[in-house]
């Protein structure tokens, strides 16, 4: 038998490997599952939210999506205000606190929509570097559950959509309005079939020439006679260009441009001899003493209007003075007889009497 001393050393043997099997087993664990290095230093920064959103105490605290701590604790911050209600702390490694700067932003984020919520660190750009028990801002992200709630209303009119589009749906297949019955009318469909053959019938008149239409397409004496009406255009065209006729004179005749040039000119200067008042014409324009005799005639021919209508004068009297008139139409009709009278016996008036005393 194995003496006494032997067999305690060898319960010591199975002892100690018993035990570093069991430290390898739990550092193996760490290392496989991706928790926090349990001898890594770290030092506690703070965060306020306005709501937990049902976070938890020891959720993974990640900086862009590196885990680099945890939270520690939750609790209510005692401040009134509605952003800074709840008060976390944070367990940072110390050799990530260098590497987060002071504006960075955290949020709330979830590995998928029930998945497990951690707080993410956005990184900022500030040179200067969080400090153990310093505070990082946090932004004001929604719960899921405040998301959908949000969402209700517009969910609730998609449903109201989609059951009128069902309805819509359901009276096309039935065959009500225009749309159904155009997809199960028999009537509709025959009216289509019997338009197409026309149409077929109609190509086959035009393909064989009948008609005016199929004559424009078949008839070679209607292209010949556009081929010499496009003929004549082109001659036109040609005679233009080389400037012959009137049409090919105004295009091609520099004496006509030079006519235009001299006439232009000469309708210049007349309009600059207007606007200096020169001539008969530029004084009607610009010379206020004509303007002003004019307008001294108009008020007398007005006066004199004015005294014509108010039975001043002899033109006046003829105007309103009825027994004037009608003196005068007396003595028309006495001349008018004594006229008669002397067409009908002149010798009345033409005889000679001679008489001696």
């Amino acid at each position: 038998m194995p003496s006494p001393q032997k067999v305690h050393w060898a319960q010591l043997r199975v002892g100690i490997m018993a035990i570093v099997s069991l430290v390898v087993l739990a550092v193996l664990i760490v290392l496989l599952t991706g928790s926090e290095n349990p001898f890594a230093r770290k030092s506690v920064v703070y965060t306020f939210l306005g709501d937990s959103a049902a976070m938890t105490e020891g959720a993974a605290v990640r900086l862009n999506g590196i885990l680099v701590g945890k939270v520690k604790s939750i609790g209510l911050s005692g401040e009134t205000a509605p952003e800074r209600v709840i008060k976390m702390e944070l367990e940072i490694e110390d050799q990530y606190l260098n590497k987060i700067p002071v504006d960075s932003i955290i949020g709330l984020s979830a590995e998928n929509v029930l998945g497990t919520k951690f707080l993410n660190i956005k990184r900022g750009q500030a040179a200067q570097t969080i400090q153990p028990g310093g505070e990082l801002k946090a932004r004001d992200d929604k719960d899921f559950l405040e998301v959908v709630q949000s969402a209700l209303p517009l969910l609730d009119a998609m449903k109201i959509i989609l059951g009128r589009i069902d309805n819509i749906v359901a009276a096309v297949e039935k065959g009500e309005g225009s749309i159904g019955r155009l997809l199960s009318s028999d009537e509709i469909y025959n009216r289509l079939n019997a338009t197409l053959k026309d149409v077929q019938g109609l190509t086959s008149t035009v393909v064989a020439g009948r008609g005016t239409i199929g004559k424009l397409f078949t008839d070679e004496q209607v292209y010949d006679d556009v081929r010499r009406t496009l003929g004549r255009l082109d001659a036109v065209v040609a005679d233009l260009q080389q400037g012959n006729g009137t049409a090919g004179k105004l295009l091609k005749d520099p004496a006509l441009y030079d006519e235009l040039r001299k006439s232009a000119s000469e309708i210049r200067v007349l309009v600059a001899d207007l606007n200096s008042g020169k001539g008969t014409a530029g004084k009607l324009l610009k010379d206020s003493t004509l303007h002003d005799r004019i307008v001294l005639t108009l008020d007398k021919v007005n006066k004199t209007i004015d005294t014509v209508n108010s039975g001043q004068g002899t033109i006046g009297q003829l105007l309103v003075n009825p027994s004037l008139y009608e003196s005068l139409n007396g003595t028309s009709d006495e001349v008018r007889a004594l006229l008669k009278d002397f067409r009908a016996n002149p010798k009345k008036f033409l005889t000679i009497q001679l008489k001696l005393f």
